[in-house]
């Protein structure tokens, strides 16, 4: 096989895998326009089309579907192949895409950045934040990192944080002028923050549990959104109640009095987050490191 071929035909898994040209186009390192050429060039030779494009989505043809069958494989075991063959030298390289929400990403991932590239200079971490819960199988990342409740029954998780504390939460300034909700009924007659899931696009009702007693509130309010650094701001400019993981930032907020807790006594807490990757996928090296930098296990014993 030409080197050229080859290229075409990684462009093409890319494609596939990612659904879409540009986010193919970034993990290649090409321009959008380059690896269009590169594509249709492979379909010139082949004498089909391959791909299927619309202004929102890219899918396999038929002949795709059949092409991408027989090769995405064939990468994956090359994937496997070097790995094995880099952990024999006893050296740690190479790539490892992890698919995260973004709680994970500000508090466990990003703190711990400079001393993993320290450890390990020559792995490149290719790092999607992604709170839609996408298939780390069909994107072809390693690994991901979810709150527990939400992982596939066949994959091996390993526990990253303990539970995480829901906290409905408001700036100083708006419980004086609103006054604060001593049920979850109350928050039919405040403004809230709404969180957009991004998997259906539906707002998150509000859960609440007290002495057995479980309630789901759907609130409205002034600001809708699907990333927490937006909800968290609008409650600190007094737009209103706020309701996130207490670990994501408003831990801090509520220590400086900021923010102020409402409705404790109702409130729940989520299994925590958990590293988790298919268990019929073979764990290479890089990944254990990983694993171990997250964890502060040895050698990233934290200072």
């Amino acid at each position: 096989m030409r080197g050229s071929d080859f290229a075409e035909l990684k462009a093409f898994v890319a494609v596939v895998e990612r659904q879409s040209f540009a986010r193919a186009a970034e993990y290649l390192g090409l321009s959008p326009s380059a690896l269009s050429q590169t594509i249709r060039q492979l379909e010139e030779r082949i004498g089909a089309r391959l791909l299927n494009r619309t202004t929102r989505s890219v899918a396999p043809s038929a002949t795709g579907e059949l092409l991408y069958s027989r090769v995405a494989p064939l990468f994956r075991e090359m994937a496997v192949a070097v790995a094995e063959a880099s952990e024999a030298t006893g050296q740690i390289s190479g790539t490892l895409r992890i698919n995260t929400l973004g709680i994970a990403a500000r508090t466990i991932i990003a703190p711990r950045l400079a001393r993993f590239h320290q450890m390990y200079p020559d792995v490149v971490l290719d790092i999607v934040v992604d709170d839609a819960l996408a298939d780390i199988v069909t994107g072809r990342f390693d690994a991901g990192i979810r709150v527990g409740n939400r992982l596939e029954k066949d994959m091996i998780a390993i526990r990253l944080t303990p539970d995480l504390n829901m906290v409905a939460v408001a700036s100083p300034d708006y419980l004086a002028a609103r006054g604060s909700p001593r049920t979850p009924a109350d928050l039919h007659h405040h403004a809230c923050i709404n969180w957009r899931l991004q998997m259906d696009g539906r707002h998150y009702r509000w859960e609440f549990e007290k002495k057995g007693q479980r309630l789901e509130v759907a609130v409205n309010g002034p600001v809708v959104t699907n990333h927490a650094d937006i909800g968290i701001a609008a409650a600190l400019n007094g737009l209103g109640i706020a309701y996130h993981f207490e670990r994501d930032a408003v831990g801090d907020l509520l220590a400086q009095g900021r923010l102020v807790q409402v409705l404790a006594d109702w409130s729940i807490s989520r299994p925590g987050l958990f590293l988790y990757y298919p268990s019929r996928q073979h764990r290479p090296a890089l990944l254990g490191v990983f694993i171990d930098c997250l964890l502060d296990r040895a050698p990233f014993h934290r200072p």
